[in-house]
């Protein structure tokens, strides 16, 4: 069997042994990546899985995952690892004193750092991660060099639509990184997700959940829209009101989901509740005809 080959049938192992829906050619250019060594950057919008890929990969490889979310107190410090200043005081800067961050937790277990938000990290913690990129190597004062086992990988997200609190990646990190993109699924393994994930068997409430979901990322007035997360819960929280839903059992369901998860353009007079309102009901009448058909 060629490399090719391999990859394909590894990536449908991954796919059956976790309930992967589609995902094919991500899950194969994830497993090349990983193979060859090389440290991953998944980039795509909020909710279309790439934890969830980073994880079953890490799993499948059989390596420890360390996952850090990226924010401003996330520093330099913590990452790598701090003294913890009692044993300090009473036994000086011995490796006992040393509390490993979780840099170098990954690092010396050969495991997979998963880094959410990898732009949302400070200037100083990003810079922290080029020697360790690099070499393999993890300097602590004091104490000197750590170096990384076999298998450590890291593997971070950013989301390209953000820009709110985030850190512009610099061209020395992103170069160290191979990048892996990830769009919205087709409607049709949207609905298998949410089937898999929801619980609901209901042919109608899944897709009439996923139709009103994907309404919001093509609605004029919805700057960001929702992730087939929020169809998951929709489908859920909308089969608890009701059987068989109405019209207003979806718009009650679909505002409780989607208020705190779509973000309106600059500009846009209507209300939240009232564009919600006015996209169920688009998706309602689209899911109507589809059905009939």
């Amino acid at each position: 069997m060629g490399a090719k080959e391999g990859l394909v049938a590894e990536a449908e192992e991954i796919r059956q042994r976790y309930q992967v829906v589609g995902r094919r050619e991500e899950l194969r250019r994830i497993l090349a990546a990983a193979r060859a060594g090389k440290h991953i950057l998944l980039e795509g919008p909020v909710g279309v899985g790439k934890t969830f890929l980073a994880k079953v990969v890490a799993s499948h490889l059989g390596r420890e995952f360390i996952r850090v979310d990226g924010d401003e107190r996330l520093t330099e410090a913590r990452l790598i690892g701090y003294w913890d200043p009692p044993l300090v005081l009473s036994r000086g800067y011995v490796r006992e004193a040393f509390v490993e961050g979780p840099l170098t937790r990954a690092a010396l277990s050969g495991g997979v750092l998963f880094i959410n938000e990898l732009n949302r990290l400070p200037e100083s913690a990003q810079n922290a991660l080029l020697p360790v990129m690099d070499e393999g190597i993890i300097t602590v004062p004091h104490l000197g060099e750590f170096r990384a086992r076999e298998g450590f990988l890291i593997v971070a997200t950013q989301n390209p639509e953000e820009s709110i609190g985030v850190t512009r990646l610099s061209e020395a990190l992103r170069d160290r990184f191979v990048l892996v993109r990830l769009e919205y699924q087709s409607e049709e393994e949207e609905r298998e997700i949410v089937r898999l994930r929801s619980g609901v068997e209901d042919p109608r409430i899944v897709g009439t959940a996923v139709r009103i979901v994907r309404e919001t990322r093509s609605d004029p007035s919805i700057r960001r829209g929702a992730s087939v997360r929020s169809a998951i819960d929709l489908a859920s929280v909308v089969r608890q009101i009701c059987e068989d839903p109405t019209e207003g059992d979806w718009i009650t369901a679909a505002i409780m989901v989607l208020s705190p998860r779509v973000e309106l353009r600059d500009g846009v007079t209507d209300d939240v509740e009232s564009v919600i309102r006015d996209l169920v009901l688009r998706a309602l009448r689209g899911a109507a005809e589809g059905f009939r058909e």
